[in-house]
């Protein structure tokens, strides 16, 4: 048996230390990730005068410990797949925490009236900005009128806001400018098939949403309900392996539909939120919120940084103007409609609902400005300038509302 091994393995037995280098070439950017994903928390706790949320400090570490600062890291291999789930990921529980109960109603209209006055800005702004011949208005538009849902739950959860009246009214707006961009793009502006043959296929889709919906409600009887009870502590983990199957069912299903895969998994997540409502559904959430909080999200936040081009945008001058203009164009596209909720929230809460809702979605952003560079609509140069500003907004727009939330419940108490 030695004899065979060696035969059939001659470079691990010759070369033991070029297979450990090998080995470590590969894994070293994952526990790159997993050291910043413990760091980026701990940070957040120092008492610095305010509060930094976590996902700002993992995605500024990421840009450290990447190709544009220290060169520890490159965003290829393992990592590149790391954070596609990743992005998918926080599509997942962004659907997962949608509960239309509690967002049915006046948050539901307002959300939808204020997304649409945000595409009509948006395109507006574009139609301005169109004369640089850099882009298609409609990308332009798409990617200011969308929202950071699932980056902002983890914040908005931390600080005690997602049972509140804010919360709420939030859930809802952040809804639409998550999903809004992502059913429109998946309809304009896919390359695979027409505009009617999308449609077609997008109402096939949600015919399999809502089925899928339907049984997981409908799997709840007590024998159904005890055999996943059984093996919820198990090594099995049966609720647990079921999510994540139907997490990748939804996300291979969108793409075969000719969607961006992070529509197929924001759907899963709605499913999975219905079939764990009550409260036999809280043990399940809690391993979800484990496996997806603590394993695959933290590969998208400290991956954008690492995947960050900063030197693209700091190239010309003009590059590096269009950057602010394009942040605060995100400020005023998502953050007027905020006047809609006048008689909903107080003056201070309206400025942080504005601030909240201009973080762009930066998995949306990203997908829809590739989109357009592979269309050749749109320069890679004002690809990285969205993203900039993307990244921007992420990194300033969460501190700056978080901390006058804080002021307002410290000056209630």
């Amino acid at each position: 048996m030695n004899t065979t091994y060696r035969r059939g393995c001659p470079k691990h037995d010759e070369q033991p230390l070029g297979f450990l280098k090998m080995f470590a070439d590969t894994h070293f950017p994952v526990l790159l990730v997993l050291l910043v994903a413990v760091a980026g928390p701990l940070l957040a706790e120092l008492p610095v005068g305010f509060r930094i949320p976590a996902v700002v400090l993992e995605v500024v570490l990421g840009i450290i410990i990447g190709p544009q600062v220290l060169g520890l890291v490159h965003f290829d291999g393992i990592l590149a797949s790391m954070f596609t789930f990743g992005m998918a990921a926080t599509l997942f529980m962004a659907g997962m925490e949608l509960e239309f109960e509690r967002i049915r109603g006046r948050p539901l209209w307002l959300a939808v009236g204020g997304w649409g006055m945000s595409v009509a800005l948006g395109l507006s702004a574009a139609a301005v900005l169109h004369a640089s011949s850099l882009h298609d208005p409609m990308i332009v538009a798409l990617a200011l009128a969308t929202t950071a849902l699932g980056t902002l739950l983890p914040i908005l959860r931390d600080a005690d806001q997602l049972d509140t009246p804010f919360g709420r009214l939030f859930i809802a707006a952040g809804t639409m400018g998550e999903l809004g961009p992502i059913v429109a793009m998946s309809l304009l502006l896919s390359q695979q098939y027409t505009t009617l043959q999308e449609f077609g296929f997008l109402m096939v889709f949600l015919v399999v949403v809502i089925l899928a919906a339907a049984i997981s409600l409908g799997l709840r009887p007590p024998r159904v309900l005890a055999l996943l009870g059984r093996s919820m502590h198990a090594s099995s983990q049966l609720p647990v392996r079921v999510t994540l199957l139907l997490f990748a069912a939804f996300f291979v299903l969108s793409e075969r539909f000719g969607f961006e895969s992070i529509l197929g998994t924001f759907a899963a997540g709605m499913v999975v939120g219905l079939a764990t409502q009550g409260a036999e559904g809280k043990a399940p959430r809690m391993k979800i919120d484990a496996i997806f909080f603590g394993w695959f999200i933290p590969f998208f936040f400290v991956g954008t940084g690492i995947k960050f081009d900063l030197w693209s945008i700091t190239g010309s001058a003009l590059t590096m103007l269009l950057v602010p203009i394009s942040l605060v164009l995100f400020l005023l596209v998502r953050g007027a409609p905020v006047f809609l909720y006048r008689s909903d929230l107080t003056a201070a809460e309206r400025t942080s609902f504005a601030l909240y809702s201009s973080v762009a979605s930066l998995s949306v952003v990203v997908v829809i400005t590739e989109i357009g560079v592979r269309a050749k609509t749109m320069s890679p140069q004002m690809a990285s300038v969205l993203v900039g500003a993307a990244v921007l907004s992420l990194l300033l727009f969460p501190t700056i509302a978080g901390q006058l939330l804080h002021q307002r419940q410290s000056r209630s108490e």
